[in-house]
Formats: structure tokens, C-alpha cells, sequence
């Protein structure tokens, strides 16, 4: 009798970051805040926050800091934005964390035969030393952040350069993330889109219609091999 997630192997799975794989938000919104306060500007909730994640650093400053009625402008965003990325290095896992199960799907999924890859917006080497910081990195066969394609996500040439840096197919593809970006991408892209229903969006996530929509990671391995099943396995298992 077949195995549940046979379909899986020789597959990418490609997820997003920050309000997917981490709860990056108590670091970030803390970075933010700190600018905020050393600019005279009064400091944002954390759940106020949450939905300013998903685009990038540069973009979180200048969403919290029109929030606070207080609009942005060059050159001043690029030295905000300085000053942002040399305190958030150091800050990076302070207190962020895998959201439940991730450990354990991310292990799964592996065992299951699939490669992993990380398509986000956060740049690259921010991206690496966080998931090494967490213990996560070495379990990715390619870590893509926005500062290494051309245009990121919701560009689909993000997801496809993810997934073919680890090593795969877009016929033989997942993307899990919890935005629009994250959506957009895989539309594009034609890869079969899972959202987690706790993350980083201004849109809540079953309004972006995902193929499949998680509450936890322990649903995600059986999400991608339903996903799965009915695509046409062209790459050796690992």
C-alpha cells in the first residue's frame, strides 16, 4: 500500500520566512520601535505591527512610520534603514522563534524525500543568520532572499530561482507562505500555493484563496502530498 506522503519525493517545497517558518515579529517590531523612539516617535503595538511584515525592511520602516503620521522620504529612508539592519543583526533571535511543529514538518518532509528551499523578501544574509541562529539552516538546500533575484516576490521569478537553486521543478513544487507575496508568486509561477492561517498580512489568508490553508504545521506535510499527487514525479527521489 502506498505510503500517505509517497508523492512527495524528488518535490520542492518553498516557504517563506518571516510569519511562516519564524515569528520574526517581536525582533523586528522591536527594531522598528527603537527607530521610532530615537526619531521622537511614539513606538507601535506588536499586533498593530504584524501585518506591516512581509515586504522587507525597507518597507516595514516606512509603513510604521506612516502609520505614526510621519511619511518618508529618500535619503532619509535609506538611513533609517541602515541604522535598522545594524541593530536588527544583532537583535535577529532574540526573541523570535518556529512557529509550532515547524521543526517537525520541516524533518517530515525530508524524510519524505522532498528538498527545501526559503524564498523570501528578508535579505539573504539576514535570512541565513537567522536560521542558523535557530538551528534551521542546514535543513534548506537554498536560502533566496529579495537582494539575490532580479525582482521578489510577488514576482514569480523569486519562487522559480528557489526552487531551481535547490535543486527542483516548478511542476514538482509547493510554495507555503502566509501574504499576498507569497501568493502572488505562486500564482504566477504556477505552483500550488499553501497559506498558514497565523502569519504576517493585511489581507487575511483565506481571502488570498490558497489550494490549502493550515492552522498548524503538523497539517503541512499532508497539505503538499495532496497537493502533490496528481503531478507527475520528473525528478529522481533523494
Amino acid at each position: 500500500m502506498p505510503h500517505p506522503l509517497d508523492s512527495l519525493a524528488g518535490a520542492t517545497i518553498a516557504f517563506d520566512l518571516d510569519g511562516t517558518l519564524v515569528d520574526t515579529a517581536p525582533d523586528l517590531v522591536g527594531t522598528l520601535n527603537v527607530l521610532l523612539r530615537q526619531e521622537g516617535v511614539a513606538p507601535l503595538a506588536l499586533e498593530a505591527a504584524r501585518a506591516m511584515i512581509g515586504r522587507g525592511a525597507r518597507a516595514l520602516i516606512q509603513r510604521g512610520f506612516e502609520a505614526s503620521g510621519v511619511p518618508l522620504e529618500e535619503p532619509r529612508l535609506s538611513a533609517l534603514f541602515d541604522r535598522f539592519i545594524d541593530h536588527y543583526r544583532t537583535h535577529i533571535a532574540d526573541l523570535s522563534r518556529p512557529f509550532p511543529g515547524v521543526v517537525q514538518a520541516l524533518d517530515d518532509l525530508a524524510a519524505a524525500g522532498a528538498r527545501l528551499a526559503v524564498c523570501t523578501n528578508k535579505r539573504t544574509d539576514l535570512s541565513v543568520a537567522l536560521l542558523e541562529t535557530l538551528g534551521l539552516a542546514d535543513r534548506f538546500a537554498a536560502i533566496v532572499g529579495a537582494d539575490a533575484v532580479a525582482a521578489a516576490k510577488p514576482d514569480p521569478g523569486h519562487l522559480i530561482a528557489a526552487i531551481q537553486r535547490a535543486g527542483g521543478q516548478t511542476d514538482r513544487a509547493v510554495m507555503v507562505g502566509d501574504s499576498v507575496s507569497d501568493a502572488g508568486a505562486a500564482r504566477a509561477a504556477g505552483v500550488p500555493l499553501v497559506l498558514v492561517s497565523f502569519g504576517y498580512t493585511d489581507i487575511p489568508a483565506h481571502d488570498l484563496a490558497p489550494d490549502i490553508l493550515i492552522d498548524h504545521f503538523d497539517a503541512l506535510p499532508g497539505a503538499c502530498a495532496r497537493l502533490l499527487h496528481s503531478c507527475p514525479l520528473t525528478a529522481e527521489p533523494l
